[in-house]
């Protein structure tokens, strides 16, 4: 029997090949297609899952083989499995290593906090062969391992699934359902299982997933079709439900209230431009409302009424409505009228700036003590909004007037424009250089300060930072970051300045009198104040509205005077200082560890990054500070990353018996100090690392991508505090840094 089944099938395998080799000749199929039908649905149906927690050395679970074929990949890393520290991982596939497979181009980033909740997923077509997988998260490279796909096989599920409806609720003696019907539906398959169930309303109905059981409560008659799909593509065939649905006993004899409301964008005359959306509504205090309906124009037919209507075609129109309650009675026909427009040109088209940079030159080409920059830029459309600038990879200022650049050295002057439209024009830069002449020298300011308004210590006056005769800023010649044995002698030098300063007309007296009570608010000079430090944060809101938020978790002001990471927000995030760039500092500041529960948090302070807003490398400018600065950490747990407290992020590792852990919740004085390029993290007094950075001021922007592990960083650039997820509750206060 087995000899002769198997030589009556040989034809038909034979024909089959002819066939399909004929077929190739005339081009009517393909080598890719031909042939994989019997596997098709198998394939189709297989999904790879890999899940992540708190561990950096590897996977909870992860697959060892697969089928050759279209495959999902699921990848989860939340709390479900395990990770309690918002910590990101990929799956990412090795595509640079001729040993294993490289078909396939695989990256998910998964995290607690993303918009999927930790749950990222992928289709692919598997072959076969080896993958090699791995984790691109720095810190994270002994996450790897290698995925073997064999050839598919098997036999294939050709049978539909079962369909079947059940309907429920109070039926009167004809058999109608009273107020509503609910409709359940379900289905059985004996092959590759039930893979969903669907609806619709009526005979013209969208086909719908089906999760819970329909509720009708609409008077009226009904029909419910349904079908069911198993998980190799089968398709039961459609089924048919019908009701009715009658109103309950009532004595209403009133009709419902009705009303419209028509919005969109709208011109001068009030004509909506391009599209106008019709909103109408209806309420019933008696037996409730049963349908509501509109009509487009005069001669409209009647229509069913289930969302907003959007009108999009020129003209004027007309738009009817009209309701009916459960007991049969209707309300009035109304009417809504109203214009649609073509809208104006839309100008997509950014302003074109320019530049020139003036002044006297030697023979090299270099402007002599000083150059100016005028900026001009033109738009054809909608006009000219702003002009700004960035010198030397400083925040963008608004331009009013030609700059005056005259610190001796190499200088980059980037320009940009933005029109009334909102367009704004890629930055454009010149560079030029500085050299000492004959002329009159370069200033000789006290200190650096070229912050907009004057700020004395933490007290910002509102005042201009205005360029004195002496080519000095109000700011520089105050000199709030010295160190002043008293208040009384600071308040007797800022008064000697602005008295000077009112008789050359750069202040007036409404100004002397502001500058000179935030001198005295200031503290500076104070007994018990610590001097030439700029305070940054003092736990008032006045200092904590300096700071800037980006990503996703938050900060926010506590009630003891602190800023305290969200327990609420998701996402990593950070609070930047964007009110000035600092080159060889001393950072100080305290944090306490608040994590809820037995756990530790992990934070961190970020130092020396460019500004984070419009990088041309990042879309997320949370990441400009962890890919283009360093991040020192704060973590006092004892398992999860290997980079405790006092690590460079990513270059230098602190272990938990370096760290100096104190107990949870009390406060720790933190100072980083950097000078050059050596990295100097004290913790309550103590120094607990110290880092050389490895090419210093041969900084090479990264390619988009690159971590940056060559240990290549800025050498000045502005500082920030991170929040790493929900859980990861730190505090933080005193926030004080030193210019050296």
């Amino acid at each position: 029997m087995r000899q002769g089944g198997a030589a009556t099938k040989r034809p038909l395998h034979l024909w089959t090949a002819l066939l399909g080799s004929l077929m190739l000749v005339l081009g009517l199929t393909s080598t890719q297609a031909y042939g994989r039908d019997d596997n098709r649905q198998a394939a189709a149906a297989q999904v790879l899952n890999w899940t992540a927690g708190n561990s950096t050395t590897g996977y909870l679970t992860f697959p060892t083989t697969a089928v050759a074929g279209p495959a999902t990949i699921v990848f989860e890393n939340s709390k479900a499995t395990g990770n309690t520290t918002s910590m990101p991982h990929t799956v990412t596939f090795d595509t640079s290593n001729p040993d294993y497979n490289n078909d396939v181009s695989l990256n998910l980033m998964a995290s607690p906090d993303d918009a999927q909740g930790g749950k990222q997923t992928a289709e692919v077509n598997l072959t076969p062969g080896t993958y090699r997988y791995f984790c691109t998260i720095p810190g994270h490279g002994m996450m790897t391992g290698i995925l073997t796909v064999t050839e598919g096989g098997g036999g294939e599920d050709t049978t539909a699934p079962e369909t079947s409806v059940k309907l429920d609720g109070d039926q009167n003696e004809a058999g109608a359902y009273i107020g509503q019907a609910s409709v359940t539906l379900s289905a059985t398959d004996a092959g590759s299982g039930v893979d969903k169930i669907e609806y619709a309303v009526g005979a013209d109905g969208e086909w719908q997933l089906y999760t819970t059981p329909v509720v009708v409560n609409t008077v009226g008659d009904h029909a419910i079709r349904y079908r069911a799909t198993d998980k190799a593509g089968n398709v039961a065939a459609e089924k048919t439900a019908e009701f009715k649905v009658a109103a309950p006993p009532t004595d209403d004899t009133t009709a419902p209230e009705t009303s419209a409301t028509v919005t969109g964008e709208q011109d001068a005359n009030g004509a909506y431009l391009d599209m106008a959306t019709v909103t109408v509504t209806a309420s019933d205090a008696g037996s409730g409302v049963n349908k509501i309906e509109y009509a487009i124009g005069a001669d409209g037919a009647w229509q069913a009424y289930e969302a907003p209507v959007m009108v999009h075609e020129v003209g004027t129109h007309k738009v009817r409505y009209r309701a009916t309650d459960k007991a049969g009675n209707a309300a009035a026909e109304k009417a809504v009228d109203f214009t649609v427009v073509t809208p104006p040109a839309q100008d997509t088209t950014a302003p074109v700036s320019t530049v020139a940079v003036t002044g006297e030159k030697n023979s090299d080409g270099a402007f002599i003590t000083s150059a100016t920059a005028t900026i001009k830029a033109t738009d054809d459309d909608s006009g000219v909004e702003k002009i700004e600038y960035s010198l030397d990879g400083g925040p963008y200022l608004a331009y009013t007037k030609p700059v005056i650049v005259d610190a001796v050295g190499y200088h980059k002057l980037a320009h940009r424009a933005t029109d009334k439209a909102g367009n704004t024009s890629a930055a454009k830069e010149v560079t030029f250089t500085i050299a000492k002449g004959g002329g009159v020298p370069a200033p000789n300011c006290p200190e650096y300060d070229v912050r907009l308004t004057v700020i004395v210590g933490a007290v910002d006056t509102g005042v201009p930072n205005r360029l004195t005769t002496s080519r000095c800023t109000i700011n520089e010649l105050i000199e709030d970051e010295k160190d002043w044995s008293s208040q009384a002698l600071f308040l007797k030098h800022v008064e000697s300045v602005l008295t000077k300063l009112k008789s050359a007309g750069v202040i007036d007296q409404r100004e002397f009198t502001k500058i000179t009570m935030a001198a005295r608010q200031s503290k500076i000079g104070r007994p018990g104040q610590t001097t030439g430090y700029r305070t940054l944060f003092d736990g008032t809101d006045a200092t904590f509205s300096k700071w800037a938020q980006v990503g996703g978790g938050k900060f926010a002001l506590s009630a003891d005077g602190a800023m305290t990471s969200s327990t609420t927000v998701q996402g990593m995030g950070m609070l930047w200082f964007p009110e000035r760039k600092y080159d060889d500092f001393s950072l100080k500041l305290q944090f306490r560890d608040d994590a809820p529960g037995t756990g530790n948090a992990n934070g961190g302070v970020f130092v020396r990054f460019p500004n984070v807003n419009g990088h041309p490398l990042e879309s997320r400018p949370e990441w400009v500070a962890i890919n283009y600065g360093h991040e020192v950490q704060i973590l006092d747990r004892p398992d999860g990353d290997i980079y405790k407290t006092g690590s460079i992020y990513g270059f230098d590792r602190v272990g938990l018996a370096g760290a100096a852990v104190t107990p949870k919740g009390t406060w720790n004085d933190y100072e980083i100090k950097v000078v050059d390029q050596h990295y100097t993290i004290l913790r309550n007094g103590v120094v607990i690392n110290e880092f050389d950075n490895i090419g210093g001021q041969e900084f090479t922007p990264p390619r988009a991508g690159d971590v940056g592990t060559d240990g290549r960083r800025y050498s000045s650039g502005y500082v920030g505090l991170q929040v790493h997820g929900t859980t990861d509750v730190i505090s933080y206060r005193d926030i004080r840094i030193k210019q050296l």
